[in-house]
């Protein structure tokens, strides 16, 4: 099971390679939400995203002999280029199995920390499985996007620094795809905050985690069409979901408009660029989505990786009459 000590011991080791991210306010904010929010900027992390947390770590407790045979990781993006940079920094080589519709900024920077990129289709092959017959296959060391207790221990950290830095939250507001980063920050959270509820957050396209959630037991749906690519995953991981089935409170759900109304707060508002999944908690805060706030809010700002074409497509998109 995942521990605080396994967060506190990732913090160690990722101190000095992680950048410990800014907590962002804004007035306008709290007075249209009617709460106090702390917004804690991940697309301000290494690789404009949280994932450089879980990778690090996890890279860092490889043996000699595991880093001298490299690693492989599968990923729409985020957690791809984290690994390979992590994987870089280390002194070791990625292979990363990347979607074939992964957005072209990811995979170009994934390829620009020195990654081998292998595509595959996300609506037919079997990630994980591919995942698995490569690193059997070239001796590698598999680190999954979420599904890892080092790699959760890590993502963790944002709730860490977060409340050390403002101090007890009444509720936390989390992006989740995989369920990692909610894994780590439930973690860490409910250990530092006695009380706080955790409110995860998804697309509405793709609805797993509330699902598994009302089921008692991990639920598939459809890969979900929706611009958030990053949270576009059909079942809760099965470690993460062990923690999160125990910890969160909600899983609240988002429009692809109501993500483009919050990337478009952020900008206009905040002075930041948030990819979609970056901007999924904020929606759900924006949109309404969680009852009875209460008076200390904090939200993860996940990452903002998208590219500048795509991020005025997207902004365009949610335009009234287009």
């Amino acid at each position: 099971m995942l521990t605080f000590d396994d967060v506190q011991a990732a913090a160690g080791r990722i101190a000095g390679a992680a950048h410990r991210t800014p907590v962002l306010t804004s007035r306008t904010l709290n007075e249209r939400v009617g709460a106090e929010v702390f917004l804690k900027a991940e697309n301000f992390q290494r690789i404009g995203a949280f994932k450089f947390r879980g990778a690090f770590n996890a890279v860092s407790r490889l043996t000699a002999a595991e880093r001298a045979r490299g690693v492989a990781a599968y990923s729409s993006g985020n957690h791809a280029q984290a690994v390979a940079l992590a994987a870089k920094l280390a002194g070791t080589h990625a292979v990363i199995l990347m979607p074939a519709d992964a957005p072209p900024t990811k995979v170009a920077a994934t390829r620009g920390y020195g990654a081998e990129v292998i595509h595959f289709d996300r609506y037919t092959d079997d990630r994980t499985a591919l995942a698995t017959k490569l690193s059997e296959d070239r001796g590698l060391t598999l680190i999954p996007p979420y599904d890892h207790y080092d790699v959760m221990a890590g993502q963790g950290t944002v709730a860490l620094e977060l409340i050390e830095e403002v101090g007890p939250l009444g509720a936390l507001l989390v992006p989740v795809g995989g369920g990692g980063l909610m894994a780590g920050c439930a973690t860490a959270a409910t250990v530092l905050s006695p009380g706080i509820r955790m409110i995860g957050v998804e697309p509405a396209a793709g609805d797993d985690h509330a699902r598994s959630l009302a089921a008692g037991r991990r639920v598939e749906v459809e890969i979900p069409r929706t611009i958030a690519d990053g949270q576009a995953i059909s079942t809760p991981g099965e470690l993460t979901f062990v923690v999160n089935q125990r910890l969160v409170e909600a899983f609240a759900l988002v429009s692809d408009d109501e993500i483009r109304a919050a990337m478009a707060f952020a900008f206009e508002r905040l002075k930041i660029v948030l990819e979609p999944s970056g901007a999924s908690a904020l929606a759900a805060l924006l949109a309404g989505r969680v009852e009875d706030l209460p008076e200390r809010v904090g939200v993860v700002l996940s990452g903002g990786n998208v590219g500048l074409e795509r991020f005025l497509e997207l902004l365009s998109e949610g335009k009234p009459g287009h």
